[in-house]
């Protein structure tokens, strides 16, 4: 049996606001089932990321991390900051061989925007 990642669904307290900042992130919305959940198509690739509505959130410390690769990293950062998103950390190279920027959504979930080529799969250091 193979597996294939179909969807990551997280939790937002507001579906509308949500969905507003996921497509200034520049996602595709294909569902949109108010007041409760939300499903978009990212723009490369088959994966698809979705909302779902809570009353109540986890603790910042534990909230969710989602990676969004970007192949001109700069540029899509910038774009997002005329759109006025707070970037928390500006594209930068990390030890790991992947460039990063680091931003959160409206509910706390850290968001990090990256590029990492052929390293994504294949760092020097993969298990042979």
């Amino acid at each position: 049996m193979k597996l294939n990642l179909n969807q990551i669904t997280i939790p937002v307290f507001d579906i509308e606001k949500s969905i507003q900042f996921y497509e200034i992130l520049g996602l595709k919305l294909i569902v949109k089932s108010l007041p409760h959940y939300a499903r978009f198509e990212c723009p490369d690739g088959d994966a698809t990321f979705s909302l779902h509505k809570v009353e109540k959130l986890s603790s910042v410390e534990n909230s969710i991390w989602i990676y969004f690769e970007v192949k001109e990293l700069d540029l899509f950062v910038n774009q997002l900051m005329q759109q006025k998103i707070e970037v928390e950390e500006m594209p930068n190279e990390k030890p790991w061989m992947w460039q990063e920027a680091r931003l959160k959504d409206l509910d706390g979930n850290q968001l990090i925007l990256y590029y990492a080529g052929d390293n994504r799969k294949n760092p020097p250091w993969r298990i042979k």
